[in-house]
């Protein structure tokens, strides 16, 4: 089994971006090339500020759902 990371990076315009990934650092690469996803595409440049690691790519996806649903204080207290 592969390890998966759940990440959270933050845009240019203050939002967060939560997604997963098995190497974090060079997803962080690819969205900040514009070739991520649509949504910091047009937010660039990200940054990370929180990753948390998952033992493979379905609980990492479970995890990636469950932080898209929290409120934005949620995340902060997440990150902080």
């Amino acid at each position: 089994m592969t390890k998966c990371y759940c990440y959270i990076v933050e845009c240019a315009d203050g939002t967060y971006y939560t997604g997963w990934a098995i190497d974090p650092e060079k997803r962080v690469q690819v969205h900040n090339k514009g070739r991520g996803a649509k949504y910091t595409k047009m937010r660039l440049p990200v940054s990370l500020v929180y990753v948390e690691e998952q033992p493979d790519r379905v609980t990492a996806m479970k995890r990636e759902r469950a932080i898209k649903k929290m409120t934005r204080s949620q995340k902060q207290k997440l990150i902080a």
